[in-house]
């Protein structure tokens, strides 16, 4: 069978049966709008997890007194190559000074010193290193090593947030679950409902001898035209709600990718992906019950 004609005949469904073709357009558009507002989400998600995860498992290293500005610099690059380490900042006694002088105000005079606090290093982890375990090793590591005055951080707050994640992460998954459940049965159910409204066409062109593979082409061919157009509808709604967000939301992170054109794409290519699947698992059961007598 020529591809023109699969084509034709595929896109001639839109015109046929215009109320069938609305219906699972809908269905579509409506399926991919929740899987991408669900899956946006989710990344924002795992974005401020990360970034909360990065803060809290921040190491705070002090340096010794004792040590000058060769052996400081020598620590800084030593902590820069450590596996696990994503960023190194250094906190001079002057610094340090004026950080504890804007944290506690007017108390903070009543120190009869300047220089009582030592240098430090702010060392910021890898989100994938951020976990109790894993700073805890550092931690001894850090304190090992010669001119380090003493190590610090946060393990109480680290360990309750892993906690909370590990109870919310299974809920969020299984909702993320629910959501392409309901997405899937919503186009399965509409493509087989339209298909079901052609049997009769199935069936007489089963009795002129067609092949299951002519028949099932040109559905396969609306489907996917189906998921285009919903797909591009679907973009067209997405797209200035999630911008709405990222606007009136200042510490969102913006589009996966660094740019919307990623995320448009994807729900495009999963829509092309529903419509054709919906199609195929609807007319395949549908040629196999129609009985031709």
């Amino acid at each position: 069978m020529p591809l023109s004609y699969t084509v034709r005949e595929g896109l001639a469904g839109f015109r046929r049966a215009r109320f069938a073709a609305l219906t699972a357009t809908s269905a579509l558009t409506v399926a991919l709008v929740l899987i991408a507002v669900f899956g946006l989400l989710a990344w924002q998600g795992s974005q401020v997890t990360n970034w909360l995860k990065q803060r809290i498992g921040e190491v705070q290293v002090f340096v010794s007194n004792a040590a000058d500005e060769r052996a400081t610099n020598a620590l800084r690059l030593k902590l820069e190559a450590t596996r696990g380490v994503d960023e190194v900042v250094y906190i001079s006694k002057e610094e340090a000074v004026a950080e504890f002088r804007r944290e506690f105000g007017e108390e903070a005079g009543a120190l009869p010193e300047d220089n009582f606090l030592p240098a430090s290093f702010r060392v910021q982890l890898e989100p994938r290193w951020a976990n109790a375990d894993s700073l805890g090793g550092l931690a001894e590591q850090f304190a090992s090593w010669n001119r380090v005055d003493e190590v610090i951080y946060n393990q109480p707050l680290l360990a309750k947030v892993q906690r909370n994640l590990r109870v919310f992460t299974p809920i969020a998954l299984g909702l993320g679950f629910v959501v392409v459940a309901a997405a899937l049965f919503l186009v399965g159910n509409t493509v087989r409902l339209t298909i079901y409204a052609r049997r009769m066409l199935i069936r007489t062109m089963k009795l002129v001898g067609a092949t299951n593979a002519f028949i099932r082409r040109p559905f396969l061919v609306e489907g996917i035209a189906q998921g285009v157009v919903a797909g591009i509808i679907a973009c067209l709604l997405v797209w200035p709600v999630y911008g709405f967000l990222l606007r009136a939301v200042p510490q969102a992170q913006g589009w996966p990718g660094g740019s919307p054109l990623w995320t448009l794409g994807t729900v495009l290519l999963v829509g092309i992906g529903l419509g054709w699947l919906g199609s195929w698992m609807a007319v395949r059961r549908f040629i196999k019950h129609i009985q031709l007598s």
